[in-house]
C-alpha cells in the first residue's frame, strides 16, 4: 500500500503563533526524503491551516505527488485548475466541524458532482471522492466518473476494540469489493493511527492510505522522520 501524509496540523501549529515555524515545506520534503509516496493537504474554504500560498510552493518546489483535498465549490475548482495537483479528493466541508466528519454524500447529488469532476478529469487530474463505506454511495460514484473513492474510515477507526470494530471493517471490506468489481481504485483514510492501522492488511486490493494526525502527533515525541518510517513499516 502506498502512504500519502496530510501535513495540515503542521500548519495548524505554524498558524497558533501567526509566524513562519514550522515550515509546511520542510515538513512535506521530510515526509517524502522518509518515504512517504505523497503529500496530502486540505485547503479548506475558511484556511483554518493550509494556505494557497503553501500548496502552490510546494507544487514548484517538491517532486511529489500532491493530493489536494478540497470541497465541491467554484473556487476549489479554479484553484485546482490552477494547481494542477497530481490528484483531487473531493471531500464535504463544514465550518462549524473541528475534522471531516463524515463521506460526502454523491448519492443525492451525482449529477452535480459529474459536473464538478468532469473538467479535473479532463485536465489529467486523478479524481478520488471521499465517502462512506455504503453500497449506494460506492454505485454513485462510479456513475460520476471518478476512477477513485477514499473509504472513510472514521467509523472504523472509532470503533476499534469494541464490539462494534467488526461491523465496521466488514463494511469497508464489502465497499472496495464492490468498488473494484466496477473498476475504481480504492484508498482509505481518516482516524487511522498506529494501533488500528494493520487491519487494513485485510482488505484486498487498498491502494493507498492518507494518514495525517496520527503521524504529525507521533512526531512531536520521536521527530517526523522516524514517525513516517515507523507507519511505512506498518503499512507495508
Amino acid at each position: 500500500m502506498r502512504l500519502g501524509v496530510n501535513i495540515d496540523h503542521i500548519a495548524t501549529l505554524r498558524n497558533a503563533r501567526g509566524e513562519k515555524e514550522p515550515s509546511v515545506f520542510d515538513a512535506a520534503k521530510i515526509c517524502i526524503n522518509s518515504g512517504a509516496n505523497g503529500i496530502t493537504t486540505h485547503l479548506r474554504e475558511d484556511r483554518r491551516h493550509i494556505k494557497d500560498d503553501d500548496v502552490f510552493y510546494i507544487r514548484k518546489h517538491l517532486d511529489c505527488f500532491l493530493n489536494l483535498e478540497m470541497a465541491v465549490t467554484d473556487e476549489m475548482q479554479e484553484i485546482a485548475l490552477k494547481l494542477m495537483p497530481d490528484a483531487c479528493c473531493i471531500v464535504p466541508e463544514k465550518r462549524q466541524e473541528v475534522t471531516t466528519e463524515g463521506g460526502l454524500d454523491v448519492f443525492s447529488q451525482q449529477d452535480k458532482i459529474k459536473s464538478f469532476i468532469a473538467p479535473l478529469i479532463a485536465k489529467g487530474i486523478k479524481v478520488s471522492l471521499f465517502i462512506d463505506a455504503d453500497e449506494k454511495q460506492v454505485k454513485a460514484s462510479h456513475y460520476t466518473g471518478a476512477e477513485f473513492i477514499e473509504l472513510h474510515t472514521g467509523a472504523y477507526s472509532g470503533a476499534f476494540n469494541s464490539p462494534l470494530e467488526e461491523a465496521e471493517f466488514i463494511k469497508l471490506k464489502n465497499s472496495t469489493k464492490l468498488a473494484q468489481s466496477l473498476g475504481i481504485t480504492v484508498n482509505a483514510g481518516h482516524g487511522l493511527n498506529y494501533i488500528n492501522v494493520h487491519r487494513m492488511h485485510e482488505i484486498d486490493g487498498l491502494n493507498e492510505l492518507n494518514i495525517g494526525h496520527s503521524i504529525i502527533s507521533k512526531a512531536v515525541f520521536i521527530g517526523l522522520d522516524n514517525a513516517v518510517k515507523e507507519m511505512i513499516r506498518l503499512i507495508k
